[in-house]
């Protein structure tokens, strides 16, 4: 069964509850990365969806170009075969680029996002935003 690892950082995240169940897939929801993070080496996630926040400025340090960034790594170390899908709002999309240049993304998503968009990008055909 595959796992899906939902990680909700915005009030915008869409409700993927349905979808996962019509889909087959076990869902795993997280309120922070760090949960998320704390998981990975238990159980890690066939597929990971998560709200993307740009680093403005030196809100990340200027060490990283996200939020996503540290979670990133470590699925890449832990989970290196999970497909990654991006939630971004109108404001934040044109910056994933600069995120898919470090990691590489199944899909990229506008929020608020059509239930279709949800269903390929989670469904495993590629589709890209």
């Amino acid at each position: 069964m595959t796992l899906l690892y939902d990680i909700i950082e915005s009030p915008a995240h869409p409700d993927l509850s349905g979808l996962c169940d019509a889909l087959g897939y076990r869902r795993l929801v997280f309120s922070t990365q760090r949960k998320a993070i704390s998981s990975l080496k238990r159980e890690p996630p066939d597929l990971l969806v998560a709200d993307f926040f740009y680093g403005y400025g030196n809100n990340y340090a200027g060490a990283n170009v996200s939020n996503l960034d540290v979670l990133l790594h470590s699925l890449r170390r832990f989970a290196p075969d999970a497909r990654i899908v991006v939630l971004a709002d109108s404001g934040q999309i044109r910056h994933v680029p600069k995120l898919a240049e470090l990691f590489r993304l199944h899909a990229v998503v506008g929020v608020p996002a059509r239930p279709s968009e949800l269903e390929a990008a989670l469904g495993g055909t590629e589709w890209h935003s």
